[in-house]
């Protein structure tokens, strides 16, 4: 039965089942402190608070390097690979390449998609810019505005695709940073 609430990144998530979270717990998507809830309970509380979620998280050990061999001289930091971790993402060290912006941290990836094929897009083909972004909702409503109104909707989306090529939006609707 699926009963089970979690806060991820995009908010509250469920309901889910037992063994959703069992699966979502060790692929390292929910982490000790994230906050979970099921009916019964009469307050939020972190994952390895609760007894049932609990033997789960003992399962399930961060990475830990082992020591180098005795005699041999530490590698500096710029030589060690990222680890991965299961908890928060401010402890791990940065990536190779990127910058220190919590965006592009938190997305790890460059977008496959174009800036200024969604500017251009979006001047001619009202909308469908921001759909190619990833922006399905908001493309879906400019579309919708431009019929409905005569054209006279018609303004909204080409001011859209004017920021779009200024640089306004610099992230795709995953949250990756956008290729010039």
């Amino acid at each position: 039965m699926a009963e089970w609430f979690y806060i991820g990144h995009y908010g509250q998530l469920g309901p889910l089942t037992r063994d959703q979270i069992s699966e979502l717990i060790e692929g390292g998507v929910i982490a000790r402190e994230t906050y979970v809830w099921k009916s019964g309970m009469t307050d939020w509380l972190p994952a390895d608070k609760i007894p049932e979620l609990g033997q789960s998280f003992s399962v399930i050990d961060p990475f830990v390097a082992p020591p180098p061999p005795p005699g041999s001289p530490p590698k500096p930091m710029s030589q060690l690979a990222p680890r991965q971790y299961a908890g928060s993402p401010s402890l791990a060290p940065m990536p190779q390449g990127y910058q220190s912006t919590p965006q592009q941290y938190y997305s790890g990836l460059r977008s496959d998609k174009s800036r200024t094929l969604a500017g251009i897009l979006n001047l001619f083909l009202p909308g469908v810019g921001r759909i190619y972004l990833g922006y399905a909702a908001i493309g879906a409503l400019q579309i919708v505005v431009s019929i409905f109104t005569c054209g006279l909707g018609l303004l909204w989306p080409f001011i859209d695709g004017i920021i779009i090529l200024a640089g306004g939006i610099k992230l795709d609707g995953y949250g990756r940073q956008l290729a010039d």
